[in-house]
């Protein structure tokens, strides 16, 4: 504005000296007004449009990182962000793979958009179970998984349980009676810097031991 000002004062005193003595004051308030007057708006329009365009970049980065179902993070901003942590990580903690029991049949039994609404429920229980310092994601389907930094293994194994109970105890209503819901955890712990696909790897084995052990339970792997 500073510069449009600036600009029209020369402009205008050009144009006068050419028909007379100069830039009158006059001539200089019609100089330093007009571009106030016609630049304001202008420039009040382009701010406008830029928290606009903001507006719409942070819409597209929560749509490329958050599952829209169950506003988790999705498996490809999960995979990313705990694999940023894992490189400089000098702590302990563990890595789970939560996987929904028998989730077929609710989605045959009872509907896709009923399934839906168990799995939105779902992950609102292993939030609340997990804490503040989780990282939650969904991985794909019925398949979720938790990352807990700065955790010990006792405290892993007892947040595994509480994320088990959470699910349990979640009142999902289907047709004015409850259906029972249920996960089962396959975990890995590590200590210092470790590799996802390592860690997962691990955490899905011992998935793979709690479904085959009866579901609704949890397995993990120690680094120790």
């Amino acid at each position: 504005m500073a510069a449009s000002v600036a600009g029209s004062i020369i402009l205008t005193n050009v144009f006068m000296e050419m028909f007379s003595e100069g830039i009158n004051l006059q001539g200089l308030l019609v100089a330093i007004t007009m571009p106030i007057v016609l630049g304001g708006p202008i420039l009040l329009l382009l701010f406008h449009k830029q928290e606009q365009l903001h507006h719409a970049n942070a819409q597209l980065q929560q749509m490329a990182t958050i599952d829209w179902l169950t506003s988790c993070l999705n498996r490809g901003a999960f995979t990313a962000e705990v694999s940023r942590r894992l490189r400089f990580a000098t702590w302990q903690g563990a890595l789970f793979v939560i996987d929904v029991d028998h989730f077929k049949a609710i989605n045959d039994k009872h509907g896709h958009d009923r399934g839906d609404d168990a799995l939105r429920l779902i992950a609102d229980a292993i939030t609340r179970a997990a804490g503040e310092r989780a990282l939650i994601g969904r991985l794909g389907g019925e398949e979720f998984g938790v990352f807990l930094p700065n955790t010990t293994e006792d405290k892993s194994r007892s947040i595994a349980e509480n994320i088990r109970d959470a699910v349990a105890d979640v009142a999902f209503i289907v047709s004015g009676a409850r259906c029972a819901l249920s996960v089962s955890i396959g975990g890995a712990s590590f200590a210092g810097n470790s590799d996802f696909r390592a860690l997962y790897r691990l955490a899905d084995d011992q998935l793979y031991l709690a479904k085959n052990a009866g579901r609704d339970r949890v397995a993990l792997w120690s680094a120790a």
